[in-house]
């Protein structure tokens, strides 16, 4: 069970429109956009149907990309696959120095991901060629985000990093008190990420300097989801807050009862809407101005998967080997999709598709009957 928020302050004033900044056809990066909502800009069709599968060899815990007719993805055996969207034929593949689970992040015709060796590898999107490469000083899971000329990711060497998208020089390196897990999420000037010390910080994109922070005695792994000056973040161990970004307030906290309430999925936001999942099995939609909960879904496996907003439905994959698509107004479920094998990455939504892996290697895309390759 979910208790009810404890409201910091009574009122607290959102715009939707605000939430679906940095929205687009494409599905450039992981969640979406730099504000890591999770919110795609289209609906899905409503018959939903498997259109190709392709087989990437090993296990697939990266989100994929979408970008023009292109599909980009990472796997455990270290490889940057960039399939057709059309038919999931494989275009290039590039091989890394150690696993690829995190998102790749397409922009500006290059490609950017960061590997498990601590590589962070800048790629030509068309070809998969080497542009550089930059060590950090240890494992990249953080997926990159593009701010202008700027890249950001975060390393389990505490830091921070924000590069040159042209050459990998590096402007400025943070240091956070623990491993830097989550992807940056980058809106109003601010690089905002939730760390493995506990805290919830904002940082100039500018200057690499702190501006504000919250703390909770908890640490996270996840990506904070930006909406209208504030982020929504959930907690390894079970708390979900909102937190404004100009002074790092805590607005509201909620905190998920029972066994096994831990985050590992980031939030989707939209409008009065914000969606999270747990390892509890369960993925539950709060009141974004209120922290109160809406609704409540039970999955049969825990769910690292983060979820996405697409229409008037919500999308995410479980561990119990299913991809489900619940409707947004009340969690009941409206498509599923029996995978047979463990899905932790989380959807990519464009152009009429979404793409999502599986802990067997298998990637699929799903659409409506006329976007089938033919």
């Amino acid at each position: 069970m979910i208790k009810a928020a404890t409201v910091l302050i009574a009122v607290v004033a959102f715009a939707s429109a605000a939430c679906l900044a940095g929205e687009q056809a494409d599905w450039p990066c992981f969640r979406g956009s730099t504000t890591m909502a999770g919110a795609a800009a289209d609906a899905l069709p409503a018959k939903l149907e498997l259109l190709w599968t392709a087989e990437a060899g090993s296990a697939v815990e990266s989100t994929a990309a979408i970008v023009g007719d292109r599909v980009y993805v990472g796997t455990s055996a270290g490889k940057l696959l960039c399939l057709s969207l059309a038919d999931g034929k494989p275009a290039w593949e590039f091989k890394a120095s150690g696993a690829v689970t995190a998102a790749p992040c397409v922009s500006g015709g290059s490609v950017y991901v960061g590997d498990e060796s601590g590589v962070f590898h800048a790629l030509k999107a068309s070809t998969g060629e080497p542009l550089w490469k930059f060590a950090a000083g240890s494992k990249v899971v953080s997926s990159a985000a593009v701010a202008g000329d700027a890249v950001l990711f975060g390393s389990y060497d505490n830091k921070l990093y924000c590069l040159e998208t042209a050459t990998g020089t590096t402007r400025w390196a943070f240091a956070a008190d623990a491993q830097v897990h989550c992807s940056p999420c980058v809106a109003g000037g601010l690089a905002i990420i939730a760390g493995c010390d506990g805290k919830v910080r904002m940082i100039d994109v500018a200057t690499g300097k702190e501006k504000a922070a919250a703390a909770v005695q908890s640490n996270f792994s996840v990506s904070p989801a930006w909406c209208e000056g504030h982020v929504y973040v959930g907690s390894l161990g079970g708390e979900y807050l909102a937190v404004r970004c100009d002074d790092g307030k805590v607005v509201w906290q909620v905190r998920e009862e029972g066994e096994g309430g831990s985050c590992y999925a980031g939030a989707a936001v939209r409008g009065d809407a914000v969606i999270f999942a747990s390892r509890s099995n369960r993925v539950f939609r709060l009141d974004r101005a209120t922290g109160e909960r809406r609704w409540v879904f039970a999955a049969k496996g825990k769910v690292d998967s983060s979820p996405v907003i697409a229409g008037e439905s919500v999308f995410f994959g479980s561990v119990d080997g299913t991809i489900y698509g619940l409707a947004l107004k009340d969690g009941s479920v409206a498509w599923k999709f029996e995978a047979g094998s463990e899905v932790t990455a989380s959807p990519a939504i464009a152009r009429g598709r979404m793409v999502i892996g599986t802990a067997d290697g298998a990637v699929y895309c799903f659409g409506g009957r006329q976007g089938r390759s033919r």
